[in-house]
């Protein structure tokens, strides 16, 4: 282990230790929020569906539930059938002295179960309620389900994403839910530090939606196509900004990825190539040119590498401190020099016995990264702990103290 790194923990590494947070969302968006405030040492209190659990669960790799290992740690879980009135005074319980509560039901859901905002500051005026739904709990869209393909393709990211000459591309890994669970737990403990210091508290609501925080990160997409009357163009991996920016095929089949749009930078990749006066050429002297002119930049630099073997193009780049690294797989990384020095990875223990590994916690406070407690939660783990009692009978679901959810 890395002098540096020290994965145990300490409480030092732990700033949300004593928050008490409760999770009603499904699937990644609420997941990654509450995985984020896990990690920073916050009582997570995960509260599941009698029998199936959070749907995250089902999403499987060889029989393993590969999302939950990973984004579950540090959590809790309780079986709750949110249908009778038993498990809803549970819930009750729960929300009484909770710091935070997060859902992603569609909106007007928690109204529906008899937890509307009006309720919960009667439960509780200090609590941050934080609410996931694809467009907002309020105007024409609010009612449309939103899931993350669909805002990542009405968001604009779909449309600027791929090759101009192909389809636009959805990600392969769930982004705008990502990203809003970043966002949101962010924006959670901003309104929780405000709850700290109010004398007269009420419910903080946090209307969170997936379309916003992804519009949000594609940038001056509108200020720029007021300005050109175009959107921007598909351009695969080159940059509508700068250029050389792309990737490059070496002699032993790799792909090595490089940008050198400062011009210094240029200069010396010229400089390598054999063409020294490349920032004197009328074609490639100004970013506005080499942009023009992208097709015959890529053209040359593209002969120079496909000479090389990825080693031997590594080098050539380092020696001349250029900005440029290998296109790596997760076969690449799992024994990256890296990854391993900074102890990125953990080993982790799934409920069947079987041991992988899962992401360590992508920062360090005072250089130590917050630690992993404990490993993700099997269903109704941990009912007895909050209710004295064992997960949730699974007759319940026709119990005549049924409830509307």
């Amino acid at each position: 282990m890395n002098a540096r790194d020290n994965l145990a923990g300490t409480e030092s590494t732990q700033p949300l230790a004593g928050v008490k947070v409760v999770d009603l969302s499904r699937l990644v968006s609420g997941n990654m929020l509450t995985h984020v405030l896990a990690d920073l040492g916050a009582t997570v209190i995960k509260v599941e569906p009698p029998r199936k659990g959070d749907e995250l669960r089902a999403w499987q790799r060889s029989g393993m539930s590969t999302y939950w290992l990973a984004y579950s740690r540090n959590k809790q879980s309780v079986e709750l059938n949110l249908r009778t009135q038993d498990d809803m005074a549970k819930l009750v319980s729960l929300l009484v002295d909770a710091d935070i509560l997060v859902e992603n039901f569609r909106p007007g859901t928690l109204e529906r179960m008899g937890l509307g905002i009006d309720r919960l500051n009667a439960i509780n005026s200090k609590l941050v309620v934080v609410r996931i739904s694809g467009w907002g709990q309020t105007g024409q869209f609010s009612s449309k389900g939103g899931f993350g393909s669909l805002i990542e393709a009405m968001s604009g990211f779909a449309a600027m994403n791929g090759y101009p000459d192909l389809p636009p591309v959805l990600p392969p890994f769930a982004m705008a839910d990502s990203v809003a669970g970043v966002y949101g737990a962010a924006i959670a403990l901003a309104a929780l530090h405000g709850q700290r210091g109010n004398k007269n508290p009420s419910v903080q609501e946090i209307d969170l939606s997936l379309f916003e925080p992804l519009f949000s990160l594609l940038g001056p997409q509108a200020a720029e196509f007021q300005l050109t009357g175009k959107p921007t163009p598909r351009s695969g991996s080159r940059s509508p900004t700068h250029a050389p920016r792309n990737v490059y095929k070496t002699s032993d089949e790799k792909w090595v990825a490089l940008s050198a749009g400062m011009e210094g930078t240029l200069a010396r990749l010229f400089e390598g190539i054999g063409y020294a006066e490349g920032l004197q050429d009328p074609r490639f002297c100004s970013h506005e040119a080499r942009l023009k002119n992208i097709d015959a930049l890529d053209a040359l630099i593209q002969g120079h590498i496909v000479k090389l073997t990825l080693p031997e193009a590594l080098e050539f780049f380092a020696e001349r401190d250029i900005t440029a690294g290998p296109v790596c797989d997760i076969a690449d990384l799992l024994h990256h020099p890296y990854i391993v020095e900074s102890n990125l990875l953990v080993e982790q223990k799934a409920p069947d016995g079987r041991t992988v590994s899962v992401h360590a916690a992508p920062y360090r406070i005072n250089g130590v990264r917050p630690p992993i407690r404990r490993s993700a939660p099997q269903l109704g783990q941990d009912n007895i702990t909050w209710f004295g009692a064992p997960t949730t009978d699974s007759d319940q679901v026709n119990s005549s103290s049924r409830i509307r959810a």
